[in-house]
């Protein structure tokens, strides 16, 4: 697998770039279009509520279907779904750039959603097989810190687009990443699947169609009315259907979620706890740069920019952290990063103002970069070191669908907290209710500390040497069966 100096093998190189590079792409896809709704509105002539469905299709596409990608890709070759994923991804993103109106850009944006979730599970999977346990928590911090970039620049990148190019853009600069993708993937990238067993099919069903039913009542909430008889039937039809799934995991002797999982301590903390890490990114990265715009008076560009603090904090942070947990064990730093980011929110919602300058924001975007950076991947890690090697792929599905349903319910109750007390008609009205914004965002951290605090501790003896819980033993690793093929 690596040398005896600990150093990263040529094959684990390249699954590590390559699923890097391709995850970097469908995170900024996420977040890179938010930037450029204005220029859309007025190009195809949008309503408010068809704009939000551009960013919200592809966010349901995702979240619905990163189960059933991952159990597709441990049945039928994980490299095959991850390609086939990607060509999805790329096909849909050349189909965006060419709608000729909001219905079809909405559609598109949707089937790159359903390509995303065959991709981002199984890149970690990939990853977290190729690793083994005392090198992992360094390559997810590197995984973290180049995705996670992609999170972080994309309103500066859409805002360079929105106004030095056309919109399109967006989508046709998929293209030769995607391309080059797919053909080092097949190159360079071996194959390998899960357990042989046979396909969950009533699982896969029964998930897809619970999350669809949890997650539209999440996106429709603010549009319907949290109260109305959609958003509720929504709610109620999908967790009828989710306790439907459980009992038929427990039943079936393949599943493809088996609820072993949650007698784990480690799996059944960090999960959650990473769900309110991303509720509050996702909350802070909605509004933060509309109050640059809106309050501070900063376009597109400027207010990309201004951001920027978070993104240099997370590329120099995160594979130092990561290297890091391997060492201390990932308890410290899911609580220790949960905590700064609910410190450094907690300072945006005391000090913002209409007159605030921007150098006061800036220690405060500076300490949440750090503390996203040390949670994201300890979260990941203590997930994936709780189960089997072969069973990596189903861990990691459920971590990424948590991982967006956490993104989709920061942003849904946030905006409902914001409505409460604000709006857009004045700077004034905006940042009464941007201040409500981030005193919720400071909340879903404080509240993601009390659950860390769950998390169990390892001791720097186990990840240097000996094998923790679902660590990587001689049988496992022949198991697994993950081996690319050349350097």
């Amino acid at each position: 697998m690596s040398s005896d100096k600990g150093r990263m093998t040529s094959a684990q190189a390249w699954v590590l770039g390559l699923a890097s590079l391709a995850s970097f792409m469908m995170a900024m896809d996420s977040v890179v279009v938010s930037t450029a709704l204005t220029t859309i509105r007025r190009d195809l002539t949008a309503s408010t509520e068809s704009l939000e469905w551009v960013v919200n299709a592809y966010n349901l596409a995702f979240a619905v279907l990163l189960l059933t990608g991952a159990a597709l890709g441990d049945r039928l070759g994980r490299r095959r779904i991850f390609s086939s994923g990607l060509a999805v991804f790329t096909v849909a993103s050349a189909a965006c750039a060419l709608s000729p109106d909001i219905g079809a850009l909405i559609a598109f944006r949707a089937l790159q959603g359903a390509g995303a979730a065959m991709v981002l599970p199984l890149s970690l999977t990939m990853i977290s097989a190729i690793f083994p346990p005392q090198q992992r928590g360094r390559a997810m911090g590197l995984y973290l810190g180049f995705t996670g970039l992609a999170t972080f620049s994309g309103p500066f990148i859409g805002g360079v687009i929105a106004e030095g190019l056309a919109w399109q853009w967006i989508f046709w600069l998929n293209l030769p990443v995607g391309l080059v993708t797919v053909v080092l993937t097949a190159r360079r990238v071996g194959e390998s699947v899960g357990p042989n067993d046979r396909f969950d099919l009533v699982g896969v069903v029964l998930v897809t169609l619970a999350a669809f039913g949890l997650v539209w009542g999440l996106v429709r909430g603010n549009a319907a009315g949290w109260g109305s008889a959609e958003v509720l039937a929504s709610w109620v039809l999908g967790a009828a259907l989710l306790v439907a799934f459980v009992r038929w995991e427990q039943r079936t002797k393949a599943p493809m979620l088996p609820m072993r999982f949650f007698r784990a301590r480690a799996f059944a903390t960090a999960n959650p706890a990473n769900f309110l890490v991303f509720a509050s990114l996702y909350g802070t990265l909605f509004f933060m740069a509309q109050y640059f715009q809106t309050v501070l008076g900063n376009g597109p560009l400027g207010a990309g920019l201004r951001l920027m603090p978070w993104s240099a904090t997370l590329m120099v942070c995160a594979p130092i952290v990561g290297r890091l947990a391997d060492t201390f064990g990932e308890r410290s730093f899911v609580i220790a990063g949960l905590l700064l980011q609910a410190l450094s929110m907690g300072w945006i919602a005391l000090v913002a103002g209409i007159d605030t300058s921007y150098p006061v924001l800036v220690p405060a975007l500076v300490v949440s970069g750090i503390g996203l950076t040390m949670a994201m991947p300890a979260a990941q890690r203590a997930v994936v070191g709780a189960v089997r090697p072969q069973e990596i792929g189903q861990a990691s599905g459920v971590f990424m669908m948590l991982r967006i349903f956490g993104g989709v319910l920061g942003v849904a109750v946030t905006v409902a907290v914001f409505s409460s007390r604000g709006g857009y008609a004045s700077p004034e009205q905006f940042t009464r209710g941007f201040t409500a914004a981030m005193t919720a965002v400071t909340g879903y951290a404080a509240l993601g500390v009390l659950i860390a605090l769950g998390i169990p501790g390892r001791r720097p003896a186990q990840a240097a040497g000996s094998v923790p819980q679902g660590a990587q033993t001689p049988k496992d690793a022949a198991v697994a069966g993950s081996s690319p093929a050349g350097d």
